[in-house]
C-alpha cells in the first residue's frame, strides 16, 4: 500500500520553515503542473513499459532528481572533502566529515557527476550513472535498493532508454526555490494517484489526502494543546501502516504549528511499513529531515511487530480495509489464544483485518496517556452478528472506555474510492466529562466541492470545515451533528426464547424433567432492560404461554448503527402539492409544443 501523504514532507531540508496553519492551507490550494509525467511517458516510456509500470519508473527518478537538486549547492564542498580525506581516514570516520561538508544534512554524493552532467556523455551513460548512484551515502543506497531501482535501470539499459530518461528528468527543476515542500508534496501525490489508478488499486489500498489528515490531527492533538506547550515535553507519534511516512510527519507539523515558538516540544516519529518501496520513501524522509531513520522499520505489523516493547503517546493510521489477512491467519489466531496477546479480544472475518490493526494500536498506547486516530470504512461499526469476533472487539473497546469519538466523513474524499469512511478516536485517558460516554459526529455534509475532481476525490475538507468539526468535538454538546451516548447504549442482549413441544392432546411434552423444545426464536433487548418484564409484556402474549427464556444461551452484542442515530424522517409531500406540480409541468410542456409548431 502506498500512502501518498508522505509526499507532503518527503524531501525536506533542515532549513525548512515552520509555517502557520493559514499559510499551509493557502499553499495546499496550489497544485503545480505535473505535465512532465505525460511528456516523459509519451517521449520515453510508451510502448516499452505498461501503463501500470509507469509510476514505478518515474517515481524513483523524480526522487533522485529532488535529492540531486537539494544537494546541488553543496556538491563542490562534499567533493573537495572527499578528495582531501578519502585516503587519510577510515570509512566510518569519513562519513561524519562528509555530512559536515553538507552543512548538516545526513546524506551526500561524492560522485563527480550530477544528473545534468551525465547528459554530456551519451556513450558512457550506463557506466557514469552507476558511478553517480554509487556516490550516494549508505542510507540513500539502501533506499534505492528498496525501490528495486537496479531492475528499473537494467530494463532502461536493455531498451536503450536510460539516456533519454536521464535527459528528461535532468531538465526538471525540483530545487527548493522552485518547488517548496508543499509543491513537491502535490507532485508526489499526483504521481502516486496516477500510478494507483493505472494499477486499479482497491478501495483499501489508497493513500490519505492531506485534508483528512489535518482533520485527524486537529481532533487528536488539540485537546493536549496546553500539555504540549509545556517546556521540555517529549512526545512520540506512531503509524503501524505508515506507507511513506506522511501521516506522522503531518501530525508532527500540526503540533509545531499549534504550539508557541518558545515552547516547541520534541516530537519523535515512528512507523512500520510492509511495502518495500513505501518503506524506502519513509526511510528517506526520516533521513533527510533529521529524524532517526532507525525508527522506520520494514515488516508486517500483524505478524512481524517491530515495536514489541514500545508504547506511544499518539497513534495515527489508515490501515487497509476490506483486505484479507489470510496470510497472517496462523500467527494471529495463535496470538489470539494468549490472554495477554494483542488479539485476545477477538478476530474478525478473514476478509477484513481492520479491527486487527485497531487492536494492535490499542496495545501500543502509552499507559500514562495516549490517543489514537484511525480511518475505517463502515464495516467495523456493525459487521458480525452476536458473539462474533467483530462484536466482541467492539465490546472490548467500549467496556474498557477507550472509544471516545467517531466522525462520519463526507463521501468522495479519497482518490480511488467513494465509500463511506469514518475516523475513530480512542484514548486511555478520557477527560472527566467524557468518561463512560461515546460521542458520534455526523460530518458527512461538512465539506466543499473540489475545484477539480481528482480520481474519486470530488470533495475537500477546507480549513473552515476542520474548524467547524473540531468545535463540535470540543463543545461536546448534543446537536443535529452530534449525539452523545453512554457506553452501554451500544450493547444489547440476545435472548433465546423457547416454545414447548405439545402432543396430540395439546399437553406439553416433558422428558427427564425438562420441557421438549418445539421452536426457538431470539429477542434482542437493550442493556439495562429488565428482561423478565420485557418478556412478560412484549413477547409472551404473542406466543405459547408456557414458553420460556433459556438464560444459558443469552449472548451480549455490541454494534454502532451510525446512520440510524442520525436518520431524519422526511414527511411525504401532500398529494395536492404533487398534483399541482404535475399540472404546472403539463402546462409548460403544452406551451413548449405549441411554440414549436406555431
Amino acid at each position: 500500500m502506498i500512502d501518498a501523504v508522505w509526499l507532503h514532507w518527503w524531501l525536506l531540508t533542515l532549513q525548512s520553515k515552520t509555517e502557520t496553519s493559514s499559510t499551509m492551507m493557502e499553499q495546499n490550494n496550489k497544485r503545480p503542473d505535473i505535465g512532465f509525467v505525460w511528456r516523459i511517458t509519451d517521449d520515453v516510456l510508451r510502448d516499452t513499459f505498461k501503463k501500470n509500470e509507469i509510476g514505478e519508473v518515474i517515481l524513483p527518478f523524480v526522487v533522485i532528481r529532488r535529492i540531486d537538486c537539494i544537494l546541488a549547492p553543496v556538491n563542490a564542498k562534499v567533493r573537495a572533502a572527499y578528495e582531501n580525506f578519502k585516503d587519510k581516514v577510515a570509512d566510518d570516520k569519513l562519513d561524519p566529515i562528509l555530512r559536515k561538508a553538507t552543512g548538516g544534512m545526513k546524506f551526500y554524493n561524492t560522485s563527480r557527476h550530477t544528473l545534468l552532467s551525465l547528459t554530456d556523455d551519451a556513450k558512457n551513460i550506463a557506466i557514469n550513472f552507476d558511478n553517480y548512484l554509487n556516490g550516494f551515502s549508505p542510507e540513500v543506497k539502501e533506499i534505492l535498493r528498496n525501490f528495486q531501482f537496479d531492475k528499473v535501470v537494467a530494463r532502461l539499459v536493455r531498451n536503450g532508454l536510460l539516456y533519454q530518461m536521464i535527459q528528461a528528468v535532468s531538465g526538471l527543476d525540483f530545487s527548493p526555490k522552485k518547488y517548496d515542500n508543499h509543491d513537491m508534496g502535490y507532485v508526489f501525490e499526483e504521481l502516486i494517484r496516477i500510478s494507483n489508478e493505472q494499477s486499479n488499486e482497491t478501495a483499501g489500498e489508497h493513500f490519505t489526502p492531506r485534508d483528512v489528515i489535518r482533520l485527524m490531527s486537529a481532533i487528536l492533538f488539540t485537546p493536549d494543546k496546553e500539555d504540549l506547550n509545556r517546556r521540555g515535553i517529549i512526545r512520540t507519534i506512531f503509524d503501524p501502516t505508515c506507507g511513506t511516512g506522511g501521516m506522522v510527519n503531518l501530525g508532527k507539523q500540526f503540533i509545531r504549528d499549534m504550539c508557541d515558538a518558545d515552547s516547541q516540544p520534541v516530537i519523535l516519529t515512528f512507523g512500520q511499513e510492509l511495502n518495500e518501496q513505501s518503506y524506502a520513501i519513509a526511510k528517506s524522509e526520516a533521513l533527510i529531515t533529521g529524524e532517526d531513520a532507525r525508527n522506520i522499520r520494514l515488516g508486517n505489523s500483524l505478524s512481524n511487530d517491530q515495536f514489541t516493547t514500545n508504547r506511544f503517546h499518539y497513534i495515527m493510521a489508515n490501515p487497509p480495509y476490506g483486505v484479507t489477512w489470510k496470510k497472517d491467519q496462523a500467527f494471529v489466531l495463535n496470538e489470539s489464544l494468549d490472554p495477554n496477546g494483542r488479539f485476545s479480544a477477538g478476530t474478525p472475518k478473514i476478509s477484513d483485518g481492520q479491527l486487527l490493526f485497531l487492536q494492535h494500536m490499542v496495545s501500543k498506547m502509552e499507559p500514562d496517556g495516549a490517543r489514537i486516530a484511525v480511518v475505517t470504512n463502515g464495516s467495523p461499526l456493525f459487521s458480525g452478528g452476536v458473539g462474533s469476533g467483530e462484536s466482541n472487539i467492539r465490546k472490548w473497546l467500549i467496556e474498557n472506555d477507550w472509544l471516545e469519538t467517531i466522525v462520519a466523513l463526507p463521501k468522495d474524499l479519497f482518490y480511488n474510492t467513494g465509500i463511506n469512511t469514518y475516523v475513530w478516536v480512542l484514548t486511555n485517558a478520557k477527560s472527566p466529562e467524557r468518561r463512560g460516554k461515546v460521542q458520534l459526529i455526523n460530518a458527512v455534509d461538512i465539506c466543499h466541492p473540489a475545484k477539480k475532481s481528482l480520481g474519486s476525490k470530488r470533495n475537500d475538507i477546507l480549513e473552515e470545515d476542520v474548524e467547524r468539526i473540531l468545535n463540535i468535538y470540543l463543545n461536546f454538546e448534543e446537536n443535529d451533528n452530534c449525539h452523545i451516548f453512554p457506553n452501554n447504549f451500544f450493547g444489547s442482549y440476545q435472548l433465546t426464547v423457547c416454545q414447548p413441544k405439545r402432543d396430540a392432546t395439546g399437553k406439553v411434552i416433558v422428558k427427564k424433567g425438562k420441557k421438549e423444545v418445539e421452536k426457538k426464536d431470539t429477542e434482542t433487548i437493550a442493556i439495562g432492560t429488565d428482561w423478565k418484564e420485557h418478556f412478560a409484556k412484549e413477547v409472551l402474549p404473542h406466543i405459547d404461554p408456557e414458553s420460556w427464556v433459556d438464560i444459558a444461551q443469552t449472548r451480549l452484542s455490541y454494534e454502532i448503527n451510525f446512520s440510524r442515530y442520525f436518520y431524519k424522517h422526511e414527511a411525504l409531500r401532500p398529494s395536492e402539492e404533487i398534483a399541482s406540480d404535475i399540472r404546472s409541468s403539463e402546462q409548460n410542456i403544452s406551451k413548449l409544443i405549441s411554440d414549436l409548431f406555431d
